[in-house]
Parts: C-alpha cells; sequence; structure tokens
C-alpha cells in the first residue's frame, strides 16, 4: 500500500506541473488552421476573434486590424455599423447572406507581422427546423455517466443589465427539461443529464436574447448530442507474468517485467520478493512505473525492474507483482530456475561430429585405401584362421607377349625377371609363368587351360606393338585364344601395360573387354635395381589386386617343388 501511495503522489506532482507549463503559453501561439471557419445563422449577430492572438487581452506592444478579403482598406471601428471591428473582435450585428466569405486579422508588432484568414458562412434554417444540418457543434457525452450540454460561444453576447436568459429546445421543441434526470447548470449556459442513455441523443438548441444599441436580437446554438457506450468495468487482468517459471542462465541479464489489463486507469501494479519491495531486496534493482492508453477503453498498467545479473539467491525466491484493485489485491508470481541441460544439442553435435568423422573416414579410406588394405594383409594374416582350401595352387598366372628376336623384349624381362623378384621372393606369391614353368613338349593349349584354372588371378603384360597380338602360330597368340575362358571361369585379371597405351582400337576384343572391366596399371619405372622393390607405388597397386599372400612355409614348399622339378 505503501508503495501505491507513493506512485500516486508522483503522478500527482507531474500533471501539477503540466498544468502550471500550460499556463505559461504566450499570447501568440501555435496556428491550428490555415483557413479558420465561422458560421451564423442569418439575422443573428456574431463576433469573430483572430485565431492568432488569445483574447480579450491584447498587449499595447500589438496592433490587430480586420480587411475584408482583398481590400487594403481597415474594417471601420464605429460602433453604429453593421461590421465594424472592436477590441480585437469583427462584428456582424446581425449577419447577412452577403456577409459570407473571407475575412483577414493582421496582428502587426515592432519586429513582425502575421496574418490569418478566417472564412465566414452564413445560413438558413433547413425547411421546418431552426438549425442548419451541416453547420451544428458536435457534442459527446458517455452513458450511465452524468453528461453535460454546452451553450459555447456567448462569451461576448452579455448584457450589461443581466445575465442573459437561455431557452432550451431538443429537435426544435420545447419541455425536455421536464425530464428530471436532466437539470440547468446555473451560470455555465449548460444543461446536465444523468445517467446518460441511448434515447438522448439529437439535436438540442440553446438559444438567447442579446441586447446592442437598444436593439435585440436572436442568437442561437445547436449542437449534435452523441452518446458512447460506457466500456464495461474489466477486473483487472495479469498479462504477464502468469504465475510462471522462466529459465535463465546464472549471471545472464534479465527485465523482470509486469503488465495488467483492465477499464480503469491509475492501477500501479508493484513488484515485491521476500514480502519486501525489489529494490530493498537488492539495491541493484531499480523498479519503473508506466501506462499506456489502449483501444476500446483499455488501459494497460506495468512495471519492470532490470537484474542486470542473475545471483544464486534469485533462484531460491518467486518475485510477486501486485495490484489494488478496490478493496482487493491481485498477485501474479514468477520464478527464475537454472536451465536444464540441452540433450538435443549434444546429440546433434554429436550426430554432425559422427557424420564428419565418417567422411573424413571415407575420404582417407579412399585416398589410402591400397596402403590401408595393405596393412591389413600384412598385420592381420597372422592372426586369422586357417581359411578352407579353394583347390587352386597358383596365385597368378603370367601372360606376356614374347618377342622372335634373339634379344630379349620388355615384356620378356618385365615377365620372367622383374615380375618373380617382386612378388614371388619379396611377397611370396605362387606364380606360373608360361615360358618358365611349362614342361617341355606339353600342349600349349592345354597345358595354359588347366593352369587358368588352378590360378586365383591372371597377369596380363600389354605393349603397345599391337602386331604382338596377331593371329599366328607363336605361343603368345596361342594364350590369347584363351582370354574367352578367362571370362567364363570368372578369374579377376590384372592388365598390366609397360607403356602408356592410347588406343585399344588394335587391340583384340578379349582384352579389350578386360580393360573396360578392370582397368589397367600402368608401369611407369625402369629395368634398373630401384625398381625392384615391393614398397613402389606401382607394386602396391598390383598386390591390391592380388590376393592375400601365402604363408612362408607354402612359399618354401612351393620353391622346394620348383627347383627339384628344373632342368
Amino acid at each position: 500500500m505503501e508503495k501505491k501511495s507513493s506512485l500516486q503522489q508522483k503522478m500527482t506532482s507531474l500533471i501539477l506541473l503540466i498544468g502550471h507549463l500550460i499556463l505559461l503559453i504566450p499570447l501568440i501561439g501555435a496556428e491550428e488552421c490555415v483557413i479558420c471557419d465561422y458560421f451564423v445563422l442569418v439575422g443573428e449577430p456574431t463576433a469573430i476573434s483572430c485565431p492568432i492572438i488569445t483574447l480579450p487581452v491584447l498587449h499595447s506592444d500589438y496592433n490587430l486590424t480586420w480587411y475584408k478579403n482583398g481590400s487594403a482598406t481597415p474594417v471601420t471601428t464605429e460602433r453604429d455599423s453593421r461590421i465594424h471591428q472592436q477590441e480585437g473582435l469583427l462584428w456582424f450585428i446581425p449577419a447577412v447572406l452577403e456577409d459570407s466569405g473571407l475575412y483577414e486579422c493582421d496582428v502587426r508588432n515592432l519586429n513582425r507581422s502575421n496574418k490569418k484568414t478566417i472564412n465566414l458562412t452564413v445560413f438558413k434554417n433547413d425547411n421546418g427546423l431552426c438549425f442548419n444540418g451541416k453547420m451544428k457543434y458536435e457534442q459527446k457525452v458517455v452513458s450511465t455517466n452524468t453528461g453535460k450540454i454546452i451553450c459555447p460561444d456567448l462569451e461576448h453576447f452579455k448584457n450589461e443589465d443581466d445575465q442573459p436568459e437561455v431557452h432550451w429546445y431538443k429537435e426544435c421543441k420545447p419541455g425536455f427539461l421536464e425530464d428530471k434526470r436532466l437539470l440547468l447548470a446555473e451560470g455555465e449556459n449548460a444543461v446536465l443529464i444523468r445517467n446518460v442513455s441511448a434515447q438522448d441523443r439529437g439535436n438540442y438548441t440553446c438559444r438567447m436574447v442579446y441586447t446592442y444599441m437598444g436593439k435585440q436580437y436572436n442568437v442561437s446554438r445547436t449542437m449534435s448530442l452523441e452518446v458512447k457506450e460506457r466500456p464495461p468495468q474489466m477486473r483487472p487482468e495479469f498479462i504477464y507474468p502468469k504465475n510462471n517459471t522462466i529459465e535463465v542462465e546464472l549471471g545472464s541479464h534479465v527485465v523482470m517485467e509486469c503488465n495488467v489489463s483492465s477499464g480503469i486507469n491509475g492501477l500501479i501494479p508493484f513488484w515485491q520478493v521476500n514480502d519486501e519491495d525489489v529494490d530493498s531486496f537488492d539495491s541493484t534493482y531499480r523498479e519503473q512505473f508506466y501506462e499506456e492508453g489502449m483501444p476500446h477503453g483499455i488501459a494497460v498498467s506495468g512495471t519492470k525492474f532490470n537484474i542486470s545479473k542473475v545471483k544464486v539467491k534469485d533462484y531460491a525466491h518467486k518475485f510477486f507483482c501486485h495490484v489494488i484493485y478496490g478493496s482487493r489485491q491481485f498477485t501474479a508470481y514468477i520464478k527464475l530456475e537454472r536451465p536444464a541441460q540441452n540433450i538435443q544439442v549434444y546429440l546433434i553435435g554429436g550426430g554432425v561430429s559422427l557424420i564428419f568423422l565418417v567422411f573424413f573416414a571415407l575420404l582417407i579410406y579412399k585416398i589410402f585405401k591400397i596402403d590401408i588394405v595393405l596393412w591389413y594383409r600384412d598385420s592381420c594374416h597372422p592372426f586369422l584362421g586357417k581359411k578352407v582350401s579353394d583347390g587352386k595352387i597358383y596365385d597368378a598366372y603370367v601372360l606376356y607377349p614374347k618377342n622372335r628376336a634373339s634379344y630379349l623384349h620388355s615384356s620378356d624381362i618385365f615377365a620372367l625377371k622383374i615380375l618373380p623378384e617382386v612378388l614371388e621372393r619379396q611377397c611370396g606369391y605362387n606364380l606360373f609363368i608360361f615360358g618358365r614353368d611349362d614342361l617341355p613338349g606339353e600342349a600349349v593349349i592345354s597345358v595354359a587351360d588347366e593352369k587358368i584354372r588352378q590360378s586365383r588371378r591372371v597377369i596380363i603384360v600389354l605393349v603397345p606393338e599391337p602386331s604382338c597380338y596377331s593371329v599366328t602360330e607363336d605361343v603368345s597368340e596361342k594364350h590369347l585364344a584363351m582370354y574367352n575362358a578367362l571370362i567364363q571361369v570368372g578369374i579377376k585379371v590384372i592388365l598390366i601395360e609397360l607403356e602408356k597405351i592410347q588406343d585399344y582400337a588394335n587391340m583384340p576384343e578379349a582384352i579389350k573387354y578386360i580393360k573396360q572391366k578392370h582397368g589397367a596399371i600402368r608401369w611407369k619405372g625402369d629395368f634398373l635395381e630401384s625398381s625392384y622393390s615391393a614398397s613402389t607405388r606401382f607394386w602396391k597397386k598390383v598386390r591390391y589386386h592380388m590376393p592375400s599372400r601365402k604363408s612362408m612355409s607354402s612359399l618354401g614348399l612351393h620353391l622346394l617343388t620348383r627347383d627339384s622339378n628344373s632342368p
């Protein structure tokens, strides 16, 4: 309650200050209209004031003069003239239809001159009525309240002898003041209506008699009264908070805001925590009150304070927002709590990391696939259990073109010297090389067919000369007849190009088919001893396509058998 009283006193002081400032507005004020409109019923007097100057007070430093628009001659100051100016006012006693038009007031002092144009309309009443429907004053009252109908602009028509008597009419008919809800407001030229209802809408006319220089004139005003429905009384409703909890991090900044809606202005919500005002609970909290008007007569009152850095103690209490309405107090609270760990963030992060890891692993495998496979064979082969024999004797059957010349062709050197040195002696593979391992007198076709079926791979050494693959009686050409059998048996074929072959167009169909299906490995080395190393890139590719190597015991047995068969 003390909190509310303090805030109300502050608001009252602010309103009084604004009132004092309004009283200090100077006589020459802001011009609210470019051409100001006045209207008067024909035959009635009117007095027009200049909107630049607040009348009836005029400083001696100012000189105000009226002109008919377009005329350089000032309006006369003779009081017995029907149109004259007096004490800053432009008088028409009475006005006639021809007076309608523009008039100009000119205010001068030593430093400046200011002019304003006035538009005067002299009208006649509508047929059968005491007013013109286009020349009415609009006034509004609120239902169920006490309303007031004011007869305006009569301050210049006070008779010297006594207060003029004002007669009232509703829809041009007298007698409506017999209603007990209506009462004349003495000295105000107004009618009070108690408990305003929709039936009080309508046109009200006030009329008085003004005496000037011994003649009497009627002065009338017609007001169109609109009755607005009073907005229903609303009990205060908390927009926020709603007895809820919010998650905030320790040390974070939080704005604690409370908003209350109602049909009443002046409600002052306030914050409390631990049964004391928030700024008493923590001196760093500074509460700030505000109020806003909303459509349909709804008012929103609010108060807020900042928690610049959330402390541990802030989690231990509820922050209550109170508002007092009549004799009742309404309350809502908000509580701070630490946020729970967001498992979803970790799951998403873990999933993204896993995808990245898999992608990175696939990339590494693609780049180093050959090295990884060879490392696996070398590292894990001794620990793998013995496999069931596939019935094969040889790891690879080597097929190469032979040259009829007396000197060795490069393919002979590669097939008979380099290939055995690397694959057999260094890597432990068992090869069948035609021309080295076959016995004299054996049928070429039958031996090739048998040995190929006993082999796990077929290595075909290629050279660019297509003449080496022409159909002749040479042994190498007879070996080519076995290519179709390779496809039938389904043995994996390894093509080795001793030199880059640009075009396979002149190659046998079997070789073109194998190249398209399996590709080829190109030899980039020379025939020196530096090329006899199994760790070079070329031999790694060959070993990658070869099956897992045999154990050294099998290798020794094979070499022993070969040596015993050698001549």
